[in-house]
């Protein structure tokens, strides 16, 4: 499954919000699995777009015949757009689908790695965090997913955003030490992503 993150800065809200629910048309693309977003919380303004295909091929073929179709309605409303995909490598909990519909908040980092502790940074990934994910309440599903130059993307969502507060403040830093986190990371960036149900395809 191929994963595309896209952000982007909105200077016209109303005629960004009509244009993304022109995205509808997804529905009758070859390999669409879901896509689904919102705003950030701690940045006003900003908006996130996950989108789930089959395949790299099927997402190519998309972008080669309907998207700038699709596109061309929100033309204008945004500014300092970034986009990057990443092939998707484990679940985080199981099962993982691209579902929205039960959840109000989506949980994005983006982790650059060192090269050479790439390998440690996926083990523990697998081995502590999702662990430690899986077991919070509130917590309902995520994934996690590869891009060039040792990116990785942790995509988690959340059924309130309370739970996710009390899972960040009780854990994160005695995991962290525990997966030797600092050594494998040369950046992080993240944002906190409340769902708008009508964005969601």
């Amino acid at each position: 499954m191929l994963v595309k993150w896209t952000r982007c800065t909105v200077v016209d809200r109303r005629g960004f919000e009509r244009g993304q629910r022109k995205w509808a048309g997804l529905l009758g693309e070859p390999g669409f699995r879901g896509q689904g977003g919102g705003w950030s919380r701690h940045r006003p303004g900003v908006a996130h777009i996950f989108a789930f295909w089959e395949s790299r091929a099927f997402y190519d073929s998309f972008m080669a015949r309907s998207h700038d179709r699709l596109a061309a309605s929100q033309s204008g409303t945004f500014k300092d757009s970034q986009a990057k995909l990443f092939e998707y490598r484990f679940d985080v909990k199981t099962g993982f689908e691209p579902r929205f519909t039960d959840a109000d908040l989506v949980r994005v980092a983006l982790c650059r790695v060192h090269e050479e502790r790439a390998e440690h940074f996926t083990l523990m990934q697998e081995k502590v965090w999702n662990p430690a994910m899986a077991g919070s309440p509130g917590m309902i599903r995520g994934m996690f997913g590869e891009a060039a130059e040792h990116d990785f993307l942790v995509l988690s969502m959340w059924r309130a955003a309370a739970e996710h507060g009390k899972y960040r403040t009780e854990r994160v830093e005695r995991l962290a030490l525990r997966a030797q986190t600092e050594a494998d990371i040369a950046s992080l960036t993240g944002d906190i992503v409340e769902l708008e149900p009508s964005w969601t395809v």
